[in-house]
Parts: C-alpha cells; structure tokens; sequence
C-alpha cells in the first residue's frame, strides 16, 4: 500500500508571499519520505464548508506544473478537476502538457462538478446534474480519443470537435491515467467501471468503502472488465491522522479490500513538517499491507 498527499489549504502563513515554498517543500518532503502521488483540488474558490470562498485558491493546473519542476518521481494529479471547468479539448492538451513536462507522471482527475457559487460567481455554465453527467462521459470520450491514433471528428451532444490532434503525445504509455473521483453509486461508479483506470472513494467507514467496492466490481461485468484493472484509492477523511498506529491499522482493513493508495490532507500551518514526520513513520508500515 502506498501513501499520497492531497494539498488543500492554501491558508498559510505569509501567503501569498510563502505559497510557492509551502507547495515546494511539501511536495519534496513527501517525495523524500516516499509518498508516490501528490494532488491538489481543482476549484476557483476554496470550498465554503472547509473554509471560505474569500480564503485563497490557486488554480491547480499551474501549480502541478510548477511541482512537476520541483519534484522529480511523484505521480501529479487533481482530486479532481469538475468536468465544467474546461472545454475537453483544451483539457486534455492541458494535462497532456503536465505528463510530458514531467516526464510521464501526469493523471488526469475529474468527475461531475458540484460548486455551484464559484460557477455563478465566475460565469461559467453549471448545468443540472443529469447534464453535468453526460458531459462527463462525453469529455472522457474525447480526452480517450485525443490520447489515441484516431484524429479524426468526435460528434456528441454536447461538443463537436472537427478534429482531435493533441501533440506532443503523452509521454506515459499508452497514456495517462484517466482517475475518475466521487461516491455516488447510480453515476459515477459505472463510469469508473466502464473507463477508468483509478477510482477515487471518500468513504466515511471501511464498510462503506466495501459496499462502493463490490458495485463497482458489479457494474464491471456489464462492461465485460476485470475489477482488478481498477486502482483503488481512498482519500482518507475518516481516519485518524492524529495517531500514526490507528491509522495504520484502518489502512490494514483497506488493504484487505485491495485498496492500493490512501491519500492524507495536509492541514497544518507547517504542511512539509507534519508530511515529513507522518509519512516517514507510517510509509515503512504501510509497504508491508496488501
């Protein structure tokens, strides 16, 4: 089992100012304790139920490339890009831009969207969910043919593309990682089953991880797919951070349902030391799970 990092507050001390050397020191403290992936939210305001709108937030696509340059193993990736942020195209030439300048270490997170104020505040489009999720499935379509040999139109509902060039190519073979994020178990769990290659929980107990696990291994039969090509990743808001060796042991019970990576928030005014302490102690430990 291995362990990622999730930077989501940028409410830190000096900031603006000290912003790029917390994201920097973090990323290098992780990478040298031997965390594997590191990711950032992808919104336009930090989320109210966390902090406030008002608090800063930067734009996640800038600073992966900013760590793509500090930092030199680490996967890269958004937990997770809302599938209204950009047009398709334009995303996958954004994270097409990220693997190579890292030299393969990109992933591609996305899902449905859900921030409502900064869609309104910014004056971009927030359609109803149903859509949301039908333009989610056509944007993995065209992001998958865009990574492919296959140039040619993509014609859905909702966008049209004359033509689907994307070079460079990614540099990861055969491309990067498409990491699809969410729990909700009649949308996003069959688009994991159908597409992705990670899947991305927020489970709030162990048996709820299960229960999202085994509909996920369900809806695999009906796409004629072997669950196991599935990465399965939690992001690990119900565990005990506070307690290195009770987390250990809730990553023991994850292990046992095949989870590969849990990710842990950073949410100190010191983030590189509470990463460095944290991940040197429990990483050892959790390459033994699994």
């Amino acid at each position: 089992m291995k362990l990622g990092i999730h930077f989501m507050d940028f409410n830190l001390p000096g900031e603006p100012a000290t912003l790029a050397g917390h994201m920097k020191d973090t990323a290098r403290a992780a990478e040298d304790a031997g965390c594997t992936k590191f990711t950032v939210m992808d919104h336009y305001f930090q989320m109210e139920f966390f902090r406030t709108a008002q608090d800063p937030m930067l734009e996640a696509y800038t600073s992966l490339g900013y760590l793509a340059a500090v930092t030199d193993s680490m996967e890269l990736a958004t937990l997770v890009t809302g599938v209204t942020y950009r047009h398709p195209g334009l995303l996958a030439k954004i994270v097409t831009t990220l693997d190579v300048l890292s030299q393969g270490r990109a992933q591609l997170g996305i899902g449905a969207a859900w921030y409502e104020r900064e869609h309104r505040a910014l004056g971009v489009e927030y359609p109803p969910l149903a859509e949301r999720f039908q333009r989610l499935e056509e944007t993995i379509q065209i992001v998958l043919q865009m990574w492919s040999d296959d140039d040619g139109p993509y014609r859905g509902r909702y966008y049209q593309l004359d033509e689907t060039i994307c070079q460079p190519r990614p540099v990861s073979a055969p491309r990067p990682k498409l990491m699809i994020g969410g729990n909700g178990e009649t949308k996003t769990l069959p688009l994991v089953a159908r597409y992705a290659d990670v899947c991305n929980i927020i489970p709030s107990s162990v048996d709820e991880a299960r229960r999202k696990f085994e509909i996920i291994e369900a809806r695999c039969v009906d796409y004629d797919r072997n669950p196991a090509e599935i990465e399965r990743t939690v992001l690990a808001s119900f565990l005990d951070t506070s307690n290195p060796d009770a987390f250990l042991t809730s990553c023991e019970e994850l292990a046992a349902l095949g989870v590969e990576l849990i990710e842990i928030r950073a949410e100190t005014d010191t983030p590189a030391a509470y990463v460095r302490d944290f991940a040197q102690y429990v990483v050892p430990r959790m390459a033994d799970l699994g």
